[in-house]
């Protein structure tokens, strides 16, 4: 049972250690309902006090582990997955995930994040 809370704990580890490096990410946080085939858009800014950074998307369906699902430190550049998608805009702090036509498949939590350049192995290694 610990290795189920295993993904809690590193999210919480990662969210403390951003917290104490000053970074943070404000995200779409209610409950989103829509129909089949209704367009999506989950907003995502963020602070952070590094110069080059990376933004994730991750997602986390129901009794599975989170997973990577967009990640980027390319200014203006369309990144793309599973039909969603997430252009980052720096002068505007933003990561917003969007997907035309959504599936009742997509039904999941959505987790945006931000990290250093050198951190983004850590993901990788946890």
């Amino acid at each position: 049972w610990l290795l189920c809370l295993l993904p809690c704990f590193i999210f919480i580890f990662l969210f403390l250690l951003g917290r104490i490096n000053g970074d943070s990410v404000t995200q779409t946080a209610d409950l989103v309902t829509l129909t089949e085939g209704a367009s999506v858009i989950l907003d995502c800014t963020y602070q952070t006090t590094y110069s080059v950074s990376f933004l994730f998307w991750y997602v986390q369906y129901l009794g599975k582990a989170p997973q990577l699902l967009l990640k980027s430190a390319t200014e203006n550049q369309r990144t793309e997955s599973q039909g969603f998608h997430a252009t980052l805009v720096k002068k505007e702090n933003s990561f917003h995930l969007q997907k035309p036509a959504i599936q009742p498949s997509d039904s999941a939590v959505y987790y945006c994040a931000v990290g250093e350049a050198g951190s983004a192995c850590v993901f990788a290694v946890l």
